[in-house]
């Protein structure tokens, strides 16, 4: 290696340098994912593809394929179909279907797997792809509820006697004073009230939120009348809330399909200690039956009916979809008819291939020929090396890492020569290798010793070739 058989006195070896300074846990960024640049499609509002943007590099034709099929799904128009993209590995498929959950927002569901999940030894394959689908459904459920809130200026409790003895009081009721910017309120509560006020540790001068329908009591903070001059203390000081003590609060809550089946899953067991170590010993995870979920379909349908809910489809990514077998693909055509169907998006990069779990059908992508129809394939380009360069840069600048003289130029060659992961991957311990060095940049001398130290794919498998073949 050239770093490492160097035959200066004077400089030390790379790899014999010490390591760099660690930094403090304070100062730590967080971990960067392969996806992390990917911000959405990067599409101007004529659906025209930019050709860098939102984090990505090329790849034009699919990413304005995938804004149509955006807007099919936001105008409610996609369902009873899948997008399939299609292309070589390290081409863009993955951060194609993250771009459209962007797009349709954070609040709409993306539940990503791949296609070898489903052969597990606990559940059935079908039933793995049903709680995917579920998860993949969202319901937003708008409340409107009557509160109380305000800062408290009086808690009273007051005692009687208690009925069913004659030692000793109990509290028959609560005076508790609210207070806001607008008025002041006093409210008799009930003794179980007054039970909650004690577990949340409520005092005068916090600001509470009492719920007039289920009497839940919540402690938001303590008022900021009430702030001391401390440069650090443990307690939260909110403002007085304004407006009316009594008041109307509209609430929103986010749930998906399978969080209620699951919920309504769950054997609520008996408070013996036999029930108890009986579902620590469980299995955690349980089938949920078809009779279940059509029930709480049906309380769906009735929330939705009465305007209380609305459902949210998000999107199923299904990542090396050619691994499902034809029982699973018959399946998806039956999840893909049902009338509470979520997006789905699946990838593949392979050609011609049989159909697994069949003995003889080969179909194009490994995709049984009556799901294809359904689908709406985008196919994936290969990069170019001005490209790969591109990509490559952009990757250093969200790590953080300087590229000297020429690496940019070297890095697109390894990645035209072998991959672009492959290329990727070199940035990292090429930063390492250059910072042992002594140097803030990455050099072309750290990239040489890299594929000193590395090899592509390409060259493994043509070396393994050559072996086998000498042999």
């Amino acid at each position: 290696m050239k770093a490492s058989t160097s035959s200066a006195a004077t400089a030390t070896p790379a790899h014999n340098a010490p390591l760099p300074p660690t930094t403090s846990s304070a100062g730590r960024s967080s971990r960067i994912a392969p996806h992390s640049h990917i911000k959405g499609l990067g599409l101007t509002p004529e659906g025209f593809a930019n050709i860098d943007g939102a984090g990505f590099i090329g790849q034009t034709n699919a990413r304005e394929a995938c804004g149509v099929v955006v807007d099919l799904i936001k105008s409610r128009k996609f369902s009873g179909r899948a997008l399939l993209l299609v292309g070589a590995p390290g081409t863009g498929k993955t951060a194609l279907a993250l771009a459209v959950s962007h797009e349709l927002g954070a609040k709409v569901p993306f539940c990503p797997m791949v296609g070898s999940e489903v052969y597990s030894t606990e559940v059935k394959k079908t039933e793995v792809l049903a709680e995917v689908f579920r998860r993949a459904i969202g319901l937003r459920i708008k409340e409107t509820k009557e509160v109380y809130e305000g800062e408290v200026t009086e808690l009273t409790p007051t005692e009687a006697e208690n009925p069913l003895s004659g030692y000793g009081k109990t509290v028959s009721h609560v005076v508790v004073g609210l207070k806001t910017v607008k008025g002041t309120k006093q409210l008799r509560l009930d003794p179980t009230i007054y039970e909650a006020i004690l577990k949340e540790k409520i005092v005068v001068g916090d600001v509470v939120y009492i719920e007039a329908n289920t009497g839940a009591v919540k402690r938001v903070g303590r008022s900021d009348a009430y702030a001391a001059s401390y440069d650090l203390e443990s307690e939260t000081y909110v403002p007085l809330p304004k407006g009316d003590v009594h008041k109307r609060k509209d609430l929103v809550q986010d749930v998906t399909l399978g969080d209620l089946d699951a919920a309504n899953a769950r054997p609520q067991g008996g408070q013996d200690i036999m029930s108890v170590m009986g579902s620590l010993v469980k299995s955690g995870r349980t089938e949920v039956t078809d009779k279940l979920r059509a029930e709480v379909n049906k309380v769906v349908k009735g929330y939705v009916d009465q305007g209380v809910a609305e459902v949210v489809p998000g999107v199923v990514f299904i990542d090396e979809v050619h691994m499902l077998d034809i029982e699973c693909f018959t399946y998806l055509n039956a999840l893909l008819e049902s009338p509470m169907a979520p997006t789905v998006i699946l990838a593949t990069n392979r050609g011609n291939s049989l159909v697994r779990g069949t003995p003889d059908i080969i179909s194009p992508h490994g995709i049984p020929v009556d799901l294809l129809d359904r689908c709406m394939i985008v196919k994936t380009e290969a990069y170019s090396r001005e490209q790969i360069g591109k990509v490559v840069q952009m990757r250093a600048n969200v790590e953080g890492l300087k590229l000297g003289p020429g690496v940019l130029d070297r890095l697109a060659v390894e990645g035209e020569k072998g991959s672009l992961r492959y290329s990727l991957q070199l940035l990292t311990p090429a930063s390492i290798l250059s910072s042992l060095a002594g140097r803030n940049q990455i050099e072309p001398e750290d990239i040489s010793e890299m594929n000193e130290l590395f090899i592509d794919a390409k060259t493994s498998a043509a070396m393994i070739g050559e072996s086998t073949f000498a042999s």
